[in-house]
């Protein structure tokens, strides 16, 4: 009798032991899911820019990509919850982890707090780089609508350059923080080109 009880226990402790494994791996792909997703959202916000050129790193799509990770992490266990991912105290660890994680990512986009003159301008390149996308190739067919469009991407490329030229500048004599330094190193004149 206490051979089959302890054949039993042994048997119970196995059947453990794999549940537990089976569950952190399937934990574990729901993690690298997401993770891999947040990295794929942040590449495909640069799908829209005018030009390949124009890609520079951006804080702010990063925070955008780990807000949008932290949502889908939440909603992607909402609708598998007690299916795929029956552990009620993981799940509400990885949707407060999640509401941490999104939170303090839309906090950083809406504070700036972390965004420098440069990062400033390196995440507005490919910002304006969108606008010059859609008002060269926007199916526009009222005249005045079509030289707002122009307009505004002639403007982006000028802006473009001007931030090009200021981040080459700065990481080559440092930030001009007094009126005296900033007029001794005038941001040149850039007109638009024949392409814009």
């Amino acid at each position: 009798m206490t051979g089959q009880v302890d054949e039993n226990d042994g048997r119970e402790g196995r059947e453990d032991r794999r549940d537990r494994t089976r569950r952190w791996r399937t934990y574990g792909r729901f993690t690298a899911m997401i993770a891999t997703s947040t990295v794929v959202m942040f590449g495909l916000t640069y799908t829209n820019v005018f030009a390949a050129d124009h890609i520079r790193f951006s804080e702010e799509r990063v925070y955008m990509a780990v807000l949008m990770g932290s949502a889908m992490a939440i909603i992607m266990l909402g609708f598998m919850w007690g299916h795929m991912y029956r552990d009620v105290r993981v799940n509400v660890a990885i949707v407060l982890v999640a509401l941490v994680v999104g939170t303090g990512a839309l906090a950083l986009s809406r504070t700036q707090a972390l965004v420098d003159d440069r990062a400033y301008m390196k995440g507005m390149i490919p910002h304006h780089s969108i606008a010059i996308l859609t008002s060269d190739r926007a199916d526009i067919d009222d005249l005045r609508v079509r030289q707002l469009a122009d307009g505004i991407s002639a403007t982006q490329h000028v802006e473009i350059a001007e931030m090009e030229w200021l981040i080459s500048d700065i990481a080559a004599n440092g930030i001009a923080s007094t009126p005296e330094e900033a007029a001794a190193r005038p941001v040149p004149d850039f007109e638009p080109s024949d392409d814009s």
